[in-house]
C-alpha cells in the first residue's frame, strides 16, 4: 500500500470507464473470469474471493474542489466443511484456501473490534488486500448469503455469527479528505 492507499496487485488490471454502462459490463467481464465448481454442497460453489474496486474522481464545478473515492465490490468465497464438501485434489486444495483466508480476516475482525496494538493484515493475502477498507477513515458494509434449506443450517449458522462479529466492529469515522482545489 503506497501512502495515499492505493494497493498494487501484479497482473491487476486497470480499466477507464465513463458511465454507469461501461461499469456493468466490465463487472460482467469479471464476473466470466470467477472461478466456480462444483462440490457436494453446492452445484456453482465460488472456488475464489472476487474484488472489484471502483476509484471515483469528481470536481465541484462551482468551487473547482476535486474529490476521490474508493468503492469496493468484495464477494468473498464460501467457507464449507471439508467433509461436507466432498472436496478432493484441487476442490480440497481450494477450500482450505478459502477457509484459511476466511479465518484471517476473522482474526483481522477480531483484533479491530478488540482495538489490539497489532492487527494481522499481512496474515493473508485476502486481509492484505482489504486493509485500506478496514481501518481508518473507510466504511465498511458487509452482506451475508445464506442458504433457506436446513442441510445448509450449519454454514448459514457460521456465516452470521462472523457477520455478528463484523457488525460489532467499529472501524473508523469516514471522513472526507479533499484531493485538491484549484
Amino acid at each position: 500500500h503506497d501512502r495515499q492507499g492505493n494497493t498494487s496487485v501484479t497482473f491487476l488490471t486497470e480499466v477507464g470507464v465513463s458511465s454507469q454502462e461501461e461499469a456493468e459490463a466490465l463487472i460482467g467481464r469479471a464476473f466470466t473470469k470467477r472461478s466456480v465448481a462444483a462440490t457436494k454442497m453446492n452445484s456453482a460453489s465460488s472456488r475464489s474471493h472476487s474484488v472489484f474496486t471502483l476509484k471515483v474522481d469528481g470536481e465541484n464545478s462551482q468551487t473547482q474542489q476535486t474529490l476521490s473515492g474508493v468503492l469496493n465490490l468484495i464477494d468473498l468465497a464460501g467457507s464449507e466443511r471439508l467433509k461436507a464438501s466432498g472436496a478432493q485434489g484441487d476442490r480440497l486444495k481450494e477450500t482450505q484456501a478459502i477457509n484459511k483466508s476466511l479465518a484471517a480476516l476473522g482474526d483481522v475482525i477480531a483484533a479491530l473490534s478488540t482495538r489490539e496494538g497489532h492487527v494481522p493484515f499481512r496474515n493473508s493475502k485476502l486481509t492484505w488486500l482489504l486493509q485500506p477498507c478496514l481501518g481508518g477513515d473507510a466504511k465498511t458494509l458487509m452482506f451475508v448469503n445464506v442458504a433457506p434449506h436446513e442441510a445448509s443450517a450449519q454454514e448459514s449458522l457460521c456465516s452470521l455469527r462472523f457477520a455478528a462479529k463484523v457488525n460489532a466492529c467499529e472501524v473508523g469515522t469516514a471522513k472526507r479528505q479533499n484531493t485538491k482545489s484549484r
